[in-house]
C-alpha cells in the first residue's frame, strides 16, 4: 500500500439534492460504507461525485440536463435554494494537502453556472497555501484549462477527480449489454455498467503482462460459481469486431452464452473483473451503488475481501442497506446516511468504536443496525 498516494480526505457540501444549505461534512477512508435505508440519500451522494466526473470532461451542462436541470439538482429548488457548494480535501501522508472548492448558482435556462472555482495548493515546507482562483461566470469548469498552463495543484486534482466513477451492476436483464455482444475494441477500462464485460476481460488475457490477472478473476470467480471453469473469449465468427461473454463449465466442452447465466452469477463476475484488474487501470475513487444485490451470502464475504484487495490502491466508497455486507467491514469504516425527517435533509455521521464499545461486545455490528443503536433504519 502506498501510504503517500494521494487521497480524498474530505468533503464538505451545502445545497445539493437532499443535502441542505447548512451543509454536510463527510469524512473518507480507504473504504468508506454508507449505511443507510431507501430515500436516506445515498445516492445523492454519489450523484454528485458523478457529477465531478461530468465537470473535468467539459460535460456539466450535459449531467445538468439529464438530472432534470438545476431545480431537480438544488436543495428544495431554486425558489428555496439558489446554489450548490462544495469543499474537497485532498492529502498525501504528511506532505501536502490540496483543496478544490467551487459554487455554482441558479441562471437563466434553469441552468447552474460557476459563481467561484478555487484550487488551494499546500506545501509542509512552505509557511502559507497558495490559492488560485480559476474565474467566475463560465458554464464549464476551468480546472483542466489551467491544468495545461501547468497550474499548481490543478493537474492532479483534475486527474483524481476524472477517476472518480460510479459502478452499478444493476442491469441484468436480456436486453443489458453485458448480456449481448460488443464493440472488441471497447476494453480501454470497464464501463460503470459492465456493458464492455467480454471485452475488457479479452483485453486482459491476451496482454501478457496482464494475463495474471485474468486468471485471478477466473479463480476467484470458480470460488463461488463451482461449476464454472472459464470464459470462451473469442471474436464473433461473424464479424470479428464483436465479442461476446461466452463460457463453459467444468468437464464439459459445451459452451454456453451470457443470456444462461443467472443475474446474480453476472453480477459477481462484473465485481470480481473490477476489483481484481491491474492497479495501474483501477479508478483512484469509486462508487458501489448497492453491490450485494442479487449475491450469495458466501459471494458477498468474497467480494470484501476483494474490496480489501482493491483498498491498497484504490478509495472504494460503497453504498449498502445489506446487513449481511455491514458485518464484513470495521466501526471505523460505516457512515450511518439518515434522513432527518424535522429538517427534511440527509444527514451523514461516521461511527466513533469508543462510544459503541460495550455493544460490540455482544452484538454484531448488523444486529446493532437491525435494532436502531447505529441509526439509518426506515423511521
Amino acid at each position: 500500500m502506498d501510504a503517500d498516494r494521494m487521497k480524498l480526505s474530505r468533503l464538505i457540501i451545502e445545497g445539493y439534492k437532499s443535502i441542505d444549505k447548512a451543509g454536510q461534512t463527510i469524512e473518507f477512508g480507504d473504504v468508506t460504507v454508507l449505511l443507510g435505508a431507501n430515500g436516506s440519500g445515498k445516492s445523492n451522494l454519489i450523484s454528485f461525485f458523478k457529477m465531478l466526473n461530468f465537470m473535468t470532461t467539459g460535460a456539466l451542462q450535459t449531467f445538468i440536463g439529464e438530472q432534470g436541470y438545476a431545480d431537480s439538482i438544488l436543495y428544495f429548488g431554486s425558489k428555496n435554494n439558489s446554489r450548490l457548494k462544495a469543499e474537497l480535501f485532498f492529502t498525501a501522508g504528511n506532505r501536502n494537502k490540496d483543496t478544490y472548492q467551487f459554487t455554482l448558482s441558479h441562471a437563466s435556462g434553469d441552468t447552474l453556472i460557476f459563481t467561484e472555482e478555487f484550487v488551494t495548493w499546500e506545501n509542509q515546507s512552505k509557511n502559507k497555501p497558495t490559492k488560485i482562483s480559476l474565474g467566475a461566470g463560465h458554464k464549464e469548469s476551468l480546472l483542466y484549462e489551467e491544468a495545461q498552463k501547468g497550474g499548481k495543484g490543478c493537474g492532479f486534482i483534475r486527474d483524481l477527480l476524472r477517476g472518480c466513477q460510479v459502478f452499478q451492476f444493476h442491469d441484468t436483464s436480456s436486453t443489458a449489454k453485458v448480456r449481448n455482444q460488443g464493440y472488441i475494441g471497447d476494453n480501454r477500462y470497464l464501463r460503470s455498467s459492465a456493458g464492455n464485460l467480454a471485452a475488457f476481460l479479452y483485453m486482459l488475457k491476451n496482454r501478457a503482462e496482464w494475463r495474471k490477472y485474468f486468471d485471478r478473476i477466473v479463480r476467484h470467480i470458480q470460488l463461488i460459481l463451482p461449476q464454472f471453469d472459464n470464459f470462451i473469449l473469442n471474436p464473433s465468427p461473424l464479424n470479428q469486431d464483436y465479442i461476446k461473454l461466452d463460457w463453459k463449465e467444468k468437464n464439459s466442452e459445451y459452451s454456453f452464452g451470457p443470456h444462461q447465466l443467472s443475474d446474480g452469477s453476472l453480477r459477481f463476475m462484473a465485481l470480481t473483473a473490477l476489483l481484481l484488474q491491474p492497479e495501474e487501470l483501477l479508478p483512484k475513487v469509486f462508487f458501489l451503488d448497492e453491490p450485494e444485490l442479487g449475491l450469495h451470502p458466501a459471494a458477498i464475504s468474497n467480494f470484501a475481501g476483494m474490496v480489501r484487495t482493491a483498498s491498497q490502491s484504490s478509495q472504494i466508497v460503497i453504498a449498502t442497506q445489506s446487513t449481511r455486507l455491514v458485518d464484513e467491514f470495521d466501526v471505523s469504516e460505516i457512515v450511518v446516511v439518515e434522513h432527518n425527517n424535522i429538517n427534511k435533509c440527509s444527514e451523514f455521521r461516521r461511527l466513533e468504536e469508543t462510544g459503541l464499545a460495550e455493544w460490540l461486545e455482544r452484538y454484531s455490528l448488523s444486529e446493532l443496525w437491525e435494532k436502531n443503536v447505529l441509526g439509518g433504519r426506515p423511521s
